[in-house]
């Protein structure tokens, strides 16, 4: 009986933690709306995130997980903390000047596949019948659902996808990369050093290329800011990490499938955006493509 409540309990976290999580796109948006541009925003985020970011680092400073931590691992620590969390986070943002955020979601889910194909070319792990299958249905429904944008939206929408791609593509490469370091350092303290990495590139970006004063935007953008600072980036990476303890990663995948649906509902009540039927069943075709892969995985398992 407790087992069973905890299983449900760690979905409910889940479920509340992508939630949120999906609620970034929508809020970017909502900030584009005062003539901000993206790096401006990502700062933003940056910035209201960093002073959680150092406190936690702070408290785990000397937590250890009986492993050794080498000087190289802090190396690729920043590598990985650049790679994914700056440069994914920057694809993102631009990436959403140009296309719906309901589109946003639908592409980053992508990414599981990514991380098959990327172990596939430089760990030579193989792909199972299941995950080509996968794989497949996934990228379909992708052509099915960006190809109906393209003709609702126009050819920025090929800009658009490109760069949310690079940002699936950018991430999915931090999973494969990373894995050996997490367990090193624990989740919660390699959170929190990649993220204070990524927040210094960003400062260090918005330094060269900034072009509005920090301390000139509306006052909207700011809440909107600390907004996707809090509750889309802070309590929601806690969340998952909570909700992956209790119900497995391989569970925690599935209930992840629930992240393009809740953005096309947020979208469409905030942002008044609306997907065309055929989006609709690329989005559909996508995810049932992702939980597929996900069952199969854990009944293997």
């Amino acid at each position: 009986m407790q087992t069973t409540k905890k299983f449900w309990s760690g979905i409910a976290i889940g479920v509340l933690g992508i939630v949120l999580f999906s609620s970034k796109a929508v809020m970017v948006k909502l900030a584009y709306n005062y003539n901000v541009d993206a790096i401006s925003v990502l700062l933003l985020r940056m910035l209201f995130s960093f002073p959680f970011y150092v406190v936690i680092a702070i408290l785990y400073r000397n937590k250890n997980n009986g492993v050794e931590v080498k000087k190289a691992d802090y190396k690729w620590l920043l590598f990985f903390g650049f790679v994914g969390y700056y440069l994914a986070s920057y694809f993102d943002f631009v990436g959403l000047t140009y296309i719906k955020a309901s589109l946003e979601r639908i592409i980053l889910f992508l990414y599981p596949t990514i991380v098959i194909l990327l172990n596939r070319v430089f760990l030579k792990q193989a792909i199972s019948k299941i995950q080509a299958i996968a794989i497949g249905l996934t990228y379909i429904g992708i052509i099915i659902a960006f190809s109906e944008e393209v003709n609702v939206s126009g050819s920025e929408a090929y800009l658009g996808g490109f760069f949310i791609l690079l940002s699936a593509i950018t991430y999915a490469s931090y999973l494969v990369g990373s894995g050996w370091l997490i367990p090193r350092f624990g989740v919660v303290k390699f959170t929190a050093y990649a993220m204070l990495v990524s927040c210094v590139c960003v400062f260090i970006h918005y330094g060269f290329i900034g072009e509005m004063d920090v301390f000139g935007f509306p006052w909207q953008v700011y809440g909107l800011g600390f907004l996707i600072a809090i509750f889309a980036t802070v309590i929601p990476s806690f969340l998952v990490s909570l909700s992956i303890k209790m119900i497995s990663s391989s569970n925690f995948a599935i209930v992840a499938g629930i992240g393009p649906i809740s953005t096309i509902i947020l979208a469409s009540i905030f942002l008044n955006e609306s997907l065309t039927i055929l989006q609709i069943f690329g989005a559909l075709i996508v995810i049932g493509g992702i939980v597929f892969m996900s069952i199969k995985n854990r009944q293997k398992g």
